[in-house]
């Protein structure tokens, strides 16, 4: 009985505090979002993870016709001051640890975030958090970028600099290499990515801080990654990351304290690999993924947030965060790990795999330092993540990478978890006019002239190179809405459209791909032209890696493709239909938007007189909505369950054949 050791007895002993514990939510409403966050505080999340809407993120208004359908649907709207104010009700905002996953208007939000700390009476200094701000990575996956990269990586590090003298605990940025890997990045890519990001990023802060200040600037400097389903590998890439961060910062830049150059990362594990069959395995791979984040100490995520099982079926209920929640809590309290120091330290197949890790991630560093730097080689970044993706989703499609209940061990029980009404959330249908009524009450309660006065101002610092917080701040407290500020940026700046990353010539990808080549050239020999397929993201939403995918694999078949990217109107796209009068348009939508934006397309191609046209939709669409879909005249609706690109090609084929209608 000597050896027994009560729990009691253990929570004593525990050598170490557990990471933040974050979910990442909001939507709807700003006071739909608040309630949201004090009932996930009070089952014991010690960090709070926003999700901004799309129009937040990309900074428009509430009721910009561009907004249309996308309010609140993917994260909270913030329009103005009010908005912040009410997400953060009853929240002191000096003894949180917030985390924004904002990039292109993180100037903007983080301004609005300082101004309601200090309506509430808060020691600015004393703020703890994190502003996402990575552009660079939103240019190679996420597609909330705004600005071309330059005056984009100007706005960063103001931000940087900003805080490094008004927010000393602040994180100035979170280097993201997680949605690298959600667009195909490969271990080894990933961590050249970021890393080459994170340098671009120091060596254009290292002219805006004093040098005194500069190793600790740097210290402050996070990450957010990502861990795969491949646990051991991605363990290793952590442990990898965290010498080649330290190795960057004393080798490059000079950082002699060990102290400014610790790793520190947060993490979400892999929502990429959630898969809408058999839902239910999700738990299983979230729980394996969180493993390779926590296990090793001497590599271990400072702060976890966990996506739902249910995330590729549509949005999470409070319940299922709680699920994802209680994964973290039961491994950090519940079993020992945190008693133990590192146990991989000497695991000769452990350093093996990591020293093979770095060595490739830094040849990789070294062929974009030899570009210029990750700005200048963003184009080659896309195109190197579309081809690693296309490998990625050709081995799912073949076998040779197994995927559980997806392309093996597909017979399966009905899911008692999958069935029945309220699987996922549905967003509030009211929330969008609820919000730009409020909006509208906002802009008519305002001072104009403090309104013009502080635009002025934000324009001049804008102008001049002036840190552009200060004028943020004031700007935020004038009253000044998201969409002012996104267009007093866009008529500076101008805006940008990011390269796709599809190259128009072929790939030497053909294997497996003969009986679908052969039908569209049969196709083609009807029509006396290749058979043209059009591709578009309408909306906000910037997540392509799907529509790239197809695009490619359109084009490796013989189809001559148009795909020009992501943010384009219902209007841009049937604009370019009548032009390039293709046999079949294809649109996809991740951000729960496809009802409202496929009816104004629909509606926009009859008239044009395209009303023949096949419209085919892909994105992450409940059956009752794909039903709906179906009615109101597309030809076919794709979900994730839908990976097999050959057969979405054959069908696209058969909807462009001529037969059927020379037959009628």
């Amino acid at each position: 009985m000597r050896n027994k050791i009560t729990h009691a007895t253990r929570e004593t002993i525990m050598t170490e505090k557990p990471w933040l514990f974050r979910t990442y939510a909001g939507h709807s409403t700003a006071a739909a979002s608040n309630a949201l966050y004090r009932g996930n505080l009070a089952k014991g999340q010690t960090g709070l993870s926003v999700a901004f809407d799309l129009p937040t993120q990309t900074g428009y208004d509430s009721d910009d016709p561009r907004s249309r359908g996308e309010v609140g649907k993917v994260g909270v709207p913030i329009a103005h001051l009010g908005d912040m104010r009410a997400l953060f009700q009853d929240i002191p905002l000096d003894q949180m640890n917030t985390s924004m996953t904002i990039n292109a208007t993180a100037p903007w939000l983080l301004a609005l975030y300082i101004a309601v700390a200090e309506e509430q009476g808060a020691d600015i200094a004393a703020l703890q958090g994190t502003v996402q701000n990575d552009i660079i990575k939103e240019y190679l996956s996420r597609g909330t970028y705004i600005l071309p990269p330059e005056p984009s990586l100007r706005l960063v590090t103001d931000v940087a600099a900003y805080t490094a003298k008004h927010l000393p605990k602040w994180n100035p940025m979170n280097v993201c290499s997680y949605h690298l890997q959600e667009a195909g990045a490969t271990p080894e890519q990933e961590l050249a990515f970021a890393l080459a990001t994170a340098c671009a990023v120091l060596d254009d802060l290292k002219v805006k801080v004093p040098a005194a200040d500069f190793p600790a600037m740097a210290g402050r400097m996070s990450f957010f990654v990502n861990a795969g389903i491949r646990f051991v590998t991605e363990l290793c890439k952590m442990r990898a990351f965290t010498a080649l961060w330290d190795e960057l910062l004393e080798t490059r830049y000079g950082i002699t304290d060990p102290r400014h150059r610790r790793f520190r990362y947060g993490v979400q594990v892999n929502s990429l690999g959630l898969t809408e069959q058999q839902p239910e395995n999700n738990v299983y791979r979230i729980l394996i993924e969180m493993l390779a984040v926590t296990l090793s100490k001497n590599a271990r995520a400072r702060a976890v947030q966990l996506p739902a099982w249910n995330e590729a079926l549509g949005l999470p209920r409070p319940f299922d965060q709680q699920w994802s929640l209680r994964m973290q809590q039961i491994l950090a309290y519940e079993t020992d790990l945190l008693d133990y120091d590192d146990l991989f330290d000497g695991n000769p197949a452990i350093d093996r795999k990591v020293t093979q890790l770095m060595a490739q991630a830094l040849e990789e560093l070294a062929h974009i330092d030899a570009m210029g730097g990750a700005v200048a080689a963003i184009g080659y970044m896309k195109s190197r993540l579309v081809d690693a993706n296309a490998e990625r989703l050709a081995r799912i499609e073949s076998g040779a990478t197994t995927v559980v209940g997806v392309n093996r061990f597909t017979t399966t029980e009905p899911s008692p978890l999958a069935t029945g009404d309220s699987l996922i959330m549905a967003a509030d249908p009211q929330a969008e006019a609820d919000q730009c009524a409020r909006l509208a009450a906002w802009r008519a309660k305002r001072d104009p002239a403090k309104v013009s006065e502080a635009l002025a101002s934000l324009r001049r610092a804008a102008q001049s190179g002036t840190n552009i917080m200060p004028a943020s701040i004031l700007c935020a407290k004038a009253g000044v809405t998201t969409g002012e500020w996104g267009n007093a940026m866009r008529a500076l700046y101008g805006e940008y459209r990011a390269p796709t990353g599809v190259s128009p010539h072929p790939s030497n990808r053909t294997e497996g791909l003969e009986p679908v080549r052969d039908a569209v050239a049969a196709v083609a020999t009807k029509l006396g032209r290749p058979v043209r397929l059009l591709l578009g993201k309408p909306g906000l939403d910037g997540h392509s890696n799907g529509a790239e995918q197809i695009a490619a694999r359109a084009r490796d078949c013989g189809m001559e493709i148009t795909y020009d990217g992501i943010r384009l109107t219902p209007e841009e796209i049937v604009t370019a239909a009548v032009e390039k009068r293709p046999d079949v348009i294809g649109l996809s939508i991740l951000s729960g938007s496809h009802i409202t934006l496929i009816r104004e397309t629909l509606q926009r191609m009859s008239e044009a007189g395209l009303a023949e046209t096949p419209l085919v939709v892909g994105g992450i669409i409940p059956e009752d909505d794909a039903r709906t879909l179906q009615a109101m005249g597309v030809a076919r609706v794709y979900t994730p369950k839908d990976f097999q690109l050959n057969r979405i090609m054959l069908d696209l084929v058969a909807l462009a054949d001529p037969a059927p209608v020379a037959a009628e």
